[in-house]
């Protein structure tokens, strides 16, 4: 099972030797952001800085930063293990004999666990200390000024908590988060984020919405918030499904909102409509500063917190960053999804250099002409993949995530006056290189083999693949040691 929160997941990183203690006073501005992604780059472990200038709450950081660490904080020995279950669940087959019937139950059986549990205030460790009105002082929480031509001081791990005015829809996300003074967060919701349209129903409305965001959660909590879900798909529901039991929630004191009891600190207030104030610019994962832009400005009226709380926050920059991990678990967990909305689909791989959601790399068995185009028109009209920008496909034999054999089908086998298809649509909220914001260029590359039927006329047709004579191969294999190679 994944771990039941933070805390507990650190103690675990340290006695595998995989977390390090920073016990000198260090900086947030600037300096917390260098030494992490000095030590992200380098593979190096998860951080825990226990004197940070200007605050007495320790802070995590890099706690995600490798597969290793990661897989641990779900509980997973790989990221098969989840994709494996979920495809179990979305194929349910008919149950053959008495073993078939027992495999069924099973299977319902392991989503007892996952709806969400309410527990008493009492019982919520995140509510040992509650502070309001002038006690409020967001200045006492590290926030994170990382890059020298960032707008102030950001949270970055910060899960904020909204729900939909009129159905009542929850919906738990990752956004940026600015500290704008003691009492005021500029929330950075991106346009095609479920929070963001929560605001503008409640806005349309004449309502304010109610917010709470909570720092240093349960692993699987703090994953599912990165995920992309569709919007009637309850984060926690997923959490759950994770951590392998039911995510414990209370009540928040002051907004009607629930937030994990095993968090370390949960901020709440209220959005007025039309509130805004400039957000930005930031250091984004695109490697580039987005601009300054309005952002609606929430106003905090209570924080909650554990006794002797800590913070986490990750660094955003330029790959590789913290995003690598948690990008990597996206791609793995949600390939059955996929292949349920793209059944032509035999693997992809989400690159991390183009920021996962700008280049998809997709595996097809072919078996029609202009098969690859249409695997790119179903994807891009997927749900969130429809603001991949570079969509390159390949046979089924090449390995996706083998760049440099996608490198050299895409590059050097394809002809494209014929194989490449250029289009526009949305595209992410954060994409720099789009002419106009939110929309624009996209590219698909049909790197697979060519059919008479879509044109290629050479004579003898695609030409075969240069590989090894079989029996050589297994020869050299056995003779490999004797050659002192």
């Amino acid at each position: 099972m994944a771990y039941d929160d933070l805390r507990s997941l650190l103690r675990a990183l340290e006695r595998d030797g995989d977390l390090k203690r920073v016990k000198v006073e260090v900086d947030p501005h600037l300096e917390v952001g260098e030494i992490v992604d000095r030590v992200n780059k380098a593979g190096g472990p998860a951080l825990l800085f226990e004197n940070v200038k200007g605050s007495s709450m320790p802070l995590a950081m890099n706690v995600f930063g490798t597969d290793r660490r990661l897989l641990k904080a779900l509980g997973l020995t790989s990221y098969s293990d989840i994709s494996d279950k979920i495809g179990g669940l979305l194929k349910p087959e008919l149950p053959q004999g008495f073993v078939g019937v027992r495999e069924a139950f099973g299977k319902l059986g392991s989503m007892v666990h996952v709806p969400p549990k309410k527990v008493k205030s009492g019982d919520a460790p995140v509510q040992d200390v509650v502070l309001t009105g002038d006690d409020v002082d967001l200045d006492k929480l590290p926030a994170l000024f990382t890059w020298p031509e960032d707008g102030g001081s950001f949270f970055n791990l910060g899960l904020t908590h909204t729900k939909h005015p009129e159905n009542g829809v929850r919906n738990l996300g990752l956004y940026r988060l600015q500290r704008h003074d003691k009492r005021t967060i500029g929330m950075h919701w991106q346009i095609h984020k479920d929070s963001a349209n929560h605001y503008q129903v409640a806005a349309r409305r004449g309502e304010r919405l109610p917010v709470a965001i909570a720092f240093g959660c349960p692993p699987a909590v703090t994953y599912a918030s990165t995920a992309p879900l569709p919007g009637d798909i309850d984060e926690y529901l997923f959490a759950g499904f994770l951590q392998g039991k039911r995510i414990e929630m209370v009540d928040c004191k002051t907004v009607p909102l629930q937030v994990p009891a095993q968090a370390e600190v949960v901020i709440e207030g209220w959005l007025e409509p039309g509130e805004m104030l400039p957000e930005g610019p930031f250091g984004d994962h695109t490697g580039f500063y987005t601009p300054q832009e309005p952002f609606p400005a929430l106003t905090i009226d209570c924080v909650t917190m554990r006794k002797r709380p800590l913070l986490q926050s990750i660094v955003v920059g330029r790959p590789p960053t913290e995003d690598g991990p948690l990008g990597r678990a996206t791609e793995r967990f949600f390939l059955p999804l996929l292949k349920i909305i793209v059944p032509d689909i035999v693997d992809y791989h989400l690159p991390e250099a183009g920021g996962f959601h700008n280049c998809a790399i997709v595996s097809i068995d072919k078996k029609y002409p202009k098969h690859a185009q249409k695997v790119m028109s179903a994807i891009w009209g997927a749900h969130m993949m429809s603001l991949t920008k570079l969509i390159v496909v390949v046979d089924a034999d090449c390995d996706v995530h083998d760049l440099h054999e996608v490198a050299w089908r895409a590059l050097g086998n394809t002809d494209y006056a014929r194989d490449l298809t250029v289009t526009e649509g949305p595209v992410d909220h954060l994409d720099h290189a789009s002419y106009q914001q939110f929309w624009g260029g996209k590219a698909g590359i049909d790197a697979t083999r060519k059919l008479p039927t879509e044109g290629y006329t050479r004579d003898g047709g695609w030409p075969e693949m240069v590989v090894s004579d079989p029996e050589t191969a297994a020869k050299v294999d056995r003779r490999w040691k004797e050659y002192g190679l």
